[in-house]
């Protein structure tokens, strides 16, 4: 399970500053085009499907207030539950009603949720390539803890978030979808609260 919220938590790791690869100008324009989309975001909603590494399926919806607060809400029999305020991140278990908490700062997540990203920029991008209806950016993880490599596919033209996959440091892929999107609307700050009992 760790596995699969990981796969959650590195969607997006846009990167801190660090030593940025050399671009051709069709890539840098390109990086520069994601950068604008996603800083273009301040609220986001609707379903993902996450195919784990053994195959299996789980499904749920998600929410995005930036900066910093997201919500992953699993559908049963999945107990998962992901929360961040902001702050930190919250992994609950409802079914035994436990729960692991995570800073912020110390994910890729943090850097999703910024409103002020730069790919071009980034040490962790490591490749932008076209395919037929796609704009394919490649990333590497920085976190020491989780180390791990990232594929996020965009339509194209009409730029749009479409799914990540995640190779972690054994080699094993977990890829998320996203469907029936919503930006831009409200959400409700209670939506975001970790329960600190």
């Amino acid at each position: 399970m760790r596995r699969l919220i990981l796969a959650l938590l590195f969607a997006l790791a846009a990167a801190l500053p660090a030593h940025a690869a050399k671009w051709t100008a069709q890539q840098s324009a390109d990086l520069d085009r994601v950068s604008a989309y996603l800083n273009s975001i301040h609220t986001m909603r609707g379903g993902f499907t996450q195919i784990g590494p053994q195959g299996r399926a789980d499904q749920g919806k998600f929410y995005i207030l930036k900066p910093g607060k997201i919500r992953f809400d699993y559908d049963p029999p999945n107990p998962t539950l992901v929360i961040s305020d902001g702050l930190s991140i919250a992994v609950y278990n409802t079914k035994l009603n436990t729960a692991n908490r995570y800073p912020l700062t110390g994910t890729p997540l943090n850097l999703l949720l910024s409103d002020h990203l730069d790919l071009k920029k980034s040490g962790l991008i490591t490749g932008v390539q076209h395919s037929p209806g796609q704009l394919i950016v490649t990333g590497h993880a920085s976190d020491r803890n989780a180390t791990g490599n990232i594929t996020i596919v965009f339509t194209d033209p009409g730029l749009e978030l479409r799914q990540w996959t995640i190779v972690d440091a054994q080699g094993l892929p977990t890829t998320v979808s996203i469907n029936d999107v919503q930006q831009n609307g409200p959400l409700p700050e209670s939506a975001f609260k970790i329960n600190r009992k």
